[in-house]
């Protein structure tokens, strides 16, 4: 596969500093903020084995973010980019936050819950449900700190090395072989997640054997998913340039994951 260099019957590159209103922009990031926040909501709170290989359920959809990623930095430019994995980090902050206040509060002692009443008894809870319903809640949604700093931490770092090194090889391609531009991001930007994550949320608590094959395991997952959804990526950036008409390619752009400027 592979792609071609913007033609008479492609979109005009621009360059990344050029201003204009976009009708999908806002759309692709509200889908990459509600993609990030759900699975770290619930898809890392459960543990699933199927063929003998136990994962976090939530690798099945975060990889969906750095596909969302991929098509914001190639078709609006990692300046835009930027923009947005800020907006995501902002909201991973928030949610820590509030997850910390909510689970902190004091529960009502008649709060009822799904199978509380058998898990009262079972536990010998005698002054209402809600103690049950705290811990149960506190199990899943709760976090510890260290996984929570990993997390925020991992995914600031590998989204904007994904974007970066897309945006790179889009200039070193002269924006062609997209496959090959997205699927080497991630490996590079979910590499550097996966460095960053599981050291800091896991190390000393599990063996480093188990860190280690944990996340090698994990980030080789990832990038397959990633490879497997080149189809559909291919698919949403080639309708976005078309109805966009916009194909940014990142020449003069500052890279500085701070910067502001659009």
């Amino acid at each position: 596969m592979t792609d071609t260099a913007p033609s008479s019957s492609h979109p005009a590159p621009v360059s990344a500093s050029s201003v204009r209103t976009f009708r999908y922009y806002d759309l692709v990031m509200a889908a990459f903020v509600a993609v990030l926040l759900l699975s770290n909501i619930i898809g890392a709170s459960k543990l699933s084995m199927v063929g003998g290989l136990t994962f976090g359920a939530g690798i099945l959809f975060f990889p969906i973010s750095y596909v969302i990623g991929d098509v914001l930095t190639e078709v609006y430019g990692y300046a835009r980019a930027r923009r947005v994995i800020w907006a995501g980090f902002g909201a991973l902050l928030f949610m820590a936050v509030m997850s910390w206040i909510v689970l902190a509060m004091p529960p009502a002692q008649d709060w009822w819950c799904s199978g509380a009443d058998a898990l009262s008894l079972k536990s010998g809870e005698t002054d209402g449900t809600g103690a049950v319903c705290q811990a149960t809640y506190d199990s899943v949604f709760g976090s510890a700190w260290r996984i929570v700093l990993a997390s925020m931490v991992a995914f600031w770092a590998g989204e904007f090395v994904n974007s970066y090194v897309l945006a790179r090889m889009k200039i070193a391609t002269a924006g062609r072989f997209l496959w090959m531009r997205t699927i080497g991001s991630t490996i590079v930007g979910q590499g550097i997640d996966s460095l960053i994550f599981y050291p800091i949320a896991f190390l000393g608590i599990w063996e480093t054997e188990q860190v280690l094959l944990v996340l090698t395991t994990n980030w080789a997952m990832k990038v397959a998913w990633e490879a497997a959804l080149t189809p559909a990526t291919y698919l949403v950036v080639g309708a976005l340039k078309r109805r966009e008409g916009v194909d940014v390619f990142d020449e003069g752009t500052d890279f500085n994951p701070f910067g502001a400027k659009v």
